[in-house]
């Protein structure tokens, strides 16, 4: 992975847990796997894994090939081009697989997967159309996202983190943050009949160890302490994300700060 050139450690971490969010789904050596939302690969490089070299996974992100820091979308899809599991993979970046241009056969795959990428959705209705759009290209969905449950009290620093961002986005100010739609996994479960797919499993995802709720605790305060996107709200919007940021800042700890749980779901 390019990341690891700049934090091997994290890099490592991101890749256990995503290997063991797929090591719990049934992806079977010479399976075709669409993955949706691929970002810079990390879930990807697992499937390819999982595949094998008889396999095949079609990693597509609606991000262009330049978006992303300190490694792009497109330096990371090709350095894991150039990999041994290169072979296995065929990405499409700067793809919305809602456009009519692209197009699969029906059951053209045996699994689709989301693995957090949903948050990143400009709505719950562009994920509703992406659901349904897909819906006749495979068999089976495989999902996995972050919950808005806490399990903790000390987890409530991530939470707030995710639904401040989450709320200056509903209010119209948009940005390019991880967290854009949050929801619940409730949600998920109310929208997938409305998209054609049943839930059949749903299951709890270990997250100890993952830097991610230092991360968007980081992020969330960069970009209230920024104010550009703060000055685009209504007062009342504006206050209210203060007075929530306010609390963020009393209950984080400078580092170390537990991340919220997560979820799987899969689907047929």
């Amino acid at each position: 992975m390019a990341a690891a050139d700049h934090s091997p450690d994290a890099q490592l971490i991101q890749t256990r847990h995503r290997a063991s969010v797929a090591s719990s789904w049934d992806i079977r050596p010479g399976s075709t796997v669409l993955e949706l939302g691929c970002g810079q690969g990390d879930m990807t490089a697992v499937l390819a894994g999982a595949v094998g070299p008889e396999g095949r996974v079609v990693a597509v992100d609606v991000a262009d090939p330049t978006y992303g820091a300190p490694v792009t979308l497109g330096a990371s899809a090709a350095r894991l081009a150039a990999s041994p599991l290169g072979p296995r993979i065929e990405f499409h970046l700067g793809t919305d697989v809602r456009d009519p241009s692209v197009d699969f056969s029906s059951d053209a795959f045996d699994h689709i997967v989301l693995a957090h990428c949903a948050w990143y959705f400009a709505s719950l209705g562009q994920l509703r159309d992406t659901l349904a759009r897909v819906r006749p290209w495979a068999r089976r969905l495989w999902f996995a996202e972050w919950d808005l449950t806490p399990s903790s009290g000390d987890q409530l620093a991530h939470l707030l983190s995710v639904l401040i961002q989450g709320q200056i986005e509903a209010a119209g100010s948009h940005g390019e943050g991880n967290v854009r739609t949050p929801f619940s996994r409730e949600a998920l479960l109310r929208l997938l009949p409305e998209t054609g797919w049943t839930a059949d499993g749903n299951g709890p995802v270990d997250t100890d160890g993952l830097q991610d709720a230092d991360w968007e605790i980081t992020a969330c305060l960069d970009l209230i302490t920024g104010g550009e996107r703060l000055a685009t709200l209504s007062e009342p919007v504006r206050q209210l994300v203060l007075s929530q940021t306010d609390a963020l800042r009393a209950v984080a700890a400078p580092h170390g700060n537990r991340p919220l749980p997560a979820y799987w779901v899969t689907a047929h």
